[in-house]
């Protein structure tokens, strides 16, 4: 496969290529989850694949992959939770990898357990984040812990509480300053031991492929070393992507062609969760503008590939307006595109209307 044939089938895998009308919760690309980065971005993110109600009640949202928030379905939690769950101490302690707690590295799947186990203690209704985190430090092992000067307080690291949150039977109930959390309904037993690793690797690679262990141990915060031993035996096929060996699963269907047409896609949408950055962006100077430190922008899709940035501001309750800096110069029928597509982000942040602004050169 060639670079444009593997974006190709990342577009139309992720639902991009076509907007259809389907329930969120029956998109495919709720198999890998829909990170929240910002307040509407997972509604943006929905409505780029979706004309349907974005609104879901088959959906939570639970710290998964990396720790980080992400939109699920409900019903998939009981798998999803044994296959975050880490393979071994070395992948725990990768995952948890902090110099705030260089001590709690080193328990590796205990840091995991203790963790999770203390989530299920302290958060039995909904409460502040702050208070969560009060009730679990004063739990877990003090290594796993830290001196936090602003406060004068010892906090649990945030990486630890949240790759361990969905074990732990927590859901993320609200972000931001009134952030709170909440004990998951029905909540599925705290894992034993990994399994269904195999068929998350598969998902990764059915949306995000081809691609091998080092991108899917990034994507998860772990090591390629530790990926490689649950490397699945069966249903991958290796190609080559411009040279490098990559894997899809086997029954993967081959994309029809670049798809045609613009949508905005959030910071963090799945497509942008790809690890091999210069598959997405071939431009170092491109890849600093979507991928920043802090504050990332959405990107632009434009026929298949990702054609510059954008930022939205919400101007009053009734419009949006989204700032567009293409990476190079966009045709009439492109920006003609960008207009109509603008109506769509509007509808996913709720107000009436859109407009386009383009800052001056």
């Amino acid at each position: 496969m060639n670079r444009a044939q593997a974006m190709a089938h990342r577009v139309a895998a992720l639902g991009l290529a076509s907007r259809g009308t389907d329930r969120p919760a029956d998109l495919p690309v709720l198999d890998l989850g829909v990170q929240e980065y910002t307040p509407g971005s997972v509604q943006v993110a929905l409505a780029a694949r979706t004309s349907a109600d974005l609104a879901d009640d088959r959906l939570i949202t639970v710290w998964a992959a990396r720790g980080a928030p992400h939109v699920h379905r409900a019903a998939d939690l009981p798998v999803l939770v044994k296959a975050l769950w880490p393979v071994s101490d070395a992948d725990a302690s990768a995952r948890i990898n902090s110099a705030q707690i260089l001590d709690g590295v080193k328990l590796g799947l205990k840091a995991f357990e203790v963790t999770a186990a203390a989530l299920r203690t302290a958060v039995t209704s909904s409460m502040p984040r702050g208070e969560a985190s009060t009730k679990v430090s004063k739990i877990v092992p003090r290594e796993l812990t830290y001196d936090c000067k602003p406060c004068g307080a010892r906090h649990i690291a945030g990486n630890v509480w949240q790759h361990a949150g969905l074990a732990g039977g927590v859901q993320v109930e609200s972000r931001g300053r009134d952030a709170t959390l909440a004990p998951i309904p029905h909540a599925p037993p705290q894992p034993s031991a990994n399994a269904g690793i195999g068929d998350l690797i598969t998902a990764y690679l059915r949306f995000l492929g081809p691609a091998g262990p080092a991108e899917v141990a990034k994507y998860l915060g772990s090591t390629a070393t530790e990926i490689k031993k649950v490397w699945p035996s069966e249903g991958l096929t290796e190609v080559t992507v411009d040279g490098r060996k990559a894997w899809l699963p086997a029954d993967s269907p081959q994309a029809d062609g670049p798809m045609a047409g613009v949508r905005f896609l959030p910071p963090m949408d799945p497509l942008l969760q790809a690890r091999d950055r210069d598959l997405l962006v071939p431009e170092r100077a491109h890849q600093k503008e979507i991928w920043r430190p802090l504050g990332n922008p959405g990107a632009l899709l434009v026929d298949g590939e990702i054609a510059g940035v954008w930022r939205a501001k919400v101007a009053g309750r009734k419009r949006v307006d989204l700032t567009v800096t293409p990476f190079g110069t966009l045709s009439a029928k492109a920006r003609k595109a960008v207009e109509a597509e603008a109506d769509v982000v509007a509808r996913a942040r709720d107000v009436a209307s859109a407009a386009v602004l383009y800052p001056r050169a």
